[in-house]
């Protein structure tokens, strides 16, 4: 993305509050939702370059390369609905009565001297502002914000 000058967006996307999920429903059950959320999150991917991956526990990353914040935000807000869709019943979330995720985005023009480790630090920023608001929902943290605070 240095070479081309392209915009690459990173989306973090957690399913919030997991934990209650597994400890009400079980390993086995939190292993499948894990399944049917990454399947949902998959689709929502328009370019053929993009990669979903699991980044932690409940946590996945979505790699956008070629892909500027305002078609990031498209993604992630096609991600919630995709989420919203599979109505699989959380009764415990402090959210909503059903699955919900928490996404934090971050968008930067890579230059030959970037560290993707600017990139991952920025979209969890994000990520933890989406917690900090209250969950279900998008954060993003555009180019000009990166490179002050994360530079």
């Amino acid at each position: 993305m240095a070479r081309e000058a392209g915009c690459l967006s990173l989306i973090l996307c957690d399913v919030d509050y997991f934990k209650l999920y597994n400890d009400t429903h079980g390993h086995l059950a939190g292993d499948d939702t894990l399944r049917q959320v990454a399947q949902a999150i998959q689709q929502a991917l328009k370019h053929p370059h993009g990669l979903v991956a699991r980044y932690g526990g409940e946590e996945f990353a979505v790699i956008l390369p070629n892909t500027d914040m305002t078609a990031a935000i498209a993604v992630a807000t096609e991600i919630q609905t995709n989420i919203n869709a599979l109505q699989l019943r959380h009764p415990h979330s402090q959210v909503s009565e059903h699955i919900t995720l928490s996404l934090g985005l971050a968008t930067i023009i890579p230059h030959e001297r970037s560290s993707s480790t600017i990139l991952v630090a920025a979209a969890d920023q994000a990520l933890y502002q989406a917690k900090a608001q209250g969950r279900n929902c998008v954060v993003h943290i555009g180019c000009e914000d990166i490179e002050t605070k994360f530079s």
